[in-house]
């Protein structure tokens, strides 16, 4: 178990430094721990793909333009998702509303009841417990591991991603995010 946490995590590492070395600075501020953020050279539309709602009605992104989207995919098995869940619903708090939103995507086959207990646990009241057993939504968006958190403009194209944890709720994170937000 110990061998296969070290290759996961050496693999995120290095997926998430080569997915930086591809791309230009950006004019969105990247201090601090945001560095890590990796903005693409051109926006895109994200896939489309289903997920549940926490009322277990099929949804997907579409329901969200109009909005800033800090999307997160997340499992309850995943120790980083758990480290970093408070941090995102303490931003949720601070910048969500009209504008913007934190939308958490569980990618866990164990179900609603144990996304919903896992987001109880830690305090994560601000944040709705959007689910996909299948993870389906997760490879569509191109994720290479958990945590992975894509910020989405109004027009749900993709600005970038951070692959692993982060404090959300710091001041770098808020620079960035209130840059995408202040966008027209």
């Amino acid at each position: 178990m110990k061998r296969f946490l070290v290759m996961t995590v050496l693999g995120l590492a290095l997926a998430q430094n080569a997915f930086a070395a591809e791309l230009p600075r950006q004019e969105l501020p990247r201090l601090g721990e945001m560095r890590k953020f990796s903005v693409l050279p051109e926006r895109k539309p994200v896939a489309a793909a289903e997920f549940h709602d926490p009322e277990d009605r099929p949804t997907s992104l579409d329901a969200y333009k109009g909005k800033v989207v800090l999307l997160n995919l997340w499992a309850t098995w995943c120790v980083p998702c758990r480290e970093e869940m408070p941090a995102l619903d303490r931003l949720q708090g601070l910048r969500g509303g009209p504008d913007f939103t934190v939308l958490p995507v569980a990618q866990d086959r164990a179900g609603r009841a144990k996304v919903e207990r896992f987001l109880g646990e830690i305090g994560a009241r601000r944040l709705p417990a959007a689910l996909d057993t299948s993870m389906k939504s997760g490879r569509a968006w191109g994720t290479v591991g958990l945590p992975t958190t894509i910020l989405l403009d109004r027009q749900g194209r993709e600005i970038g991603r951070l692959i692993g944890g982060a404090e959300w709720d710091q001041p770098d994170a808020l620079r960035l995010i209130d840059a995408a937000i202040a966008e027209k």
